[in-house]
């Protein structure tokens, strides 16, 4: 499988583009500095940077959550068609799993059985099947994920933005959600815009890499990661040590480091 744009897509304007993003929050904090950044149809784009270099910023800016203090912001998408998964599942523990999923199509003026059909589907798309009555506290932490991005999922947006969801999770877990989110892409089509501070897992996921540098927040380089990923393990593929060395290169060059 090749997760190379096609040409359409690339032609087509972008969901969202920000241009001379600047961020100044009242406690005169400089988040952004003339953000760059354009977000396809159909890719997966990580942004990849230290803590504090406004990451998280980009992705409320994308999803209206904040408004750009200079610069210009502008979407193609409507606001109910983005999805939004947080570093932590933030799910509600009084309420059982569909209602935790349910939430986003309940605010949205659904009723509970017209939208049963498509929590169902979304429970049923990360491997949840089954669990729709369980409470949170009878979850594992990679399952209380799995919820978080069911409820992101339900209402079919075309665009997931993602703050570092998998963060806090032991590796053998977050290499298999890694391996759901990209199967869940395919099966979508969504696009998603991911944060992380993982090369390996940026390397691994993205169709492009946006490197940034410390606050104030700038995009410091962009990389192609559209390698093939074919049938075995990518993880152990020449292509995927490539882009590792190539996103790790950026980062200290963004850091103002020599690369090793």
């Amino acid at each position: 499988m090749t997760e190379a744009l096609s040409a359409a897509t690339l032609a087509a304007p972008p969901l969202a583009s920000l241009r001379g993003v600047s961020k100044f929050y009242d406690n005169g904090v400089e988040a952004l500095r003339d953000v760059d950044l354009d977000i396809r149809a159909e890719e997966f784009l990580t942004l990849l940077g230290p803590s504090g270099c406004g990451k998280s910023t980009i992705l409320r800016l994308i999803a209206g959550l904040e408004a750009p203090s200079a610069g210009g912001l502008t979407r193609s998408f409507s606001a109910g068609s983005v999805g939004f998964v947080f570093q932590e599942p933030t799910l509600m523990p009084w309420a059982k799993v569909f209602d935790n999923i349910f939430l986003p199509l309940r605010l949205a003026g659904q009723s509970r059985g017209k939208a049963a059909p498509a929590v169902e589907q979304a429970l049923t798309l990360v491997g949840l099947g089954g669990f729709q009555n369980a409470f949170p506290n009878e979850l594992s932490g990679g399952m209380k994920m799995r919820v978080s991005i069911a409820r992101a999922l339900a209402p079919r947006p075309s665009l997931i933005l993602m703050d570092e969801p998998f963060a806090a999770l032991d590796e053998i877990t977050r290499f298999q959600l890694n391996d759901d989110l990209l199967r869940l892409r395919r099966e979508t089509g969504a696009t998603i815009v991911f944060v992380t501070h993982s090369i390996f897992e940026a390397a691994y996921l993205s169709t492009r890499i946006a490197v940034m540098g410390p606050r104030p927040g700038r995009i410091a380089a962009e990389i192609d990661a559209a390698a093939p990923r074919e049938t075995g393990n990518f993880r152990a593929s020449p292509a995927f040590a490539a882009l590792c060395e190539a996103a790790s290169n950026a980062l200290h060059r963004a850091m103002g480091e020599e690369a090793p």
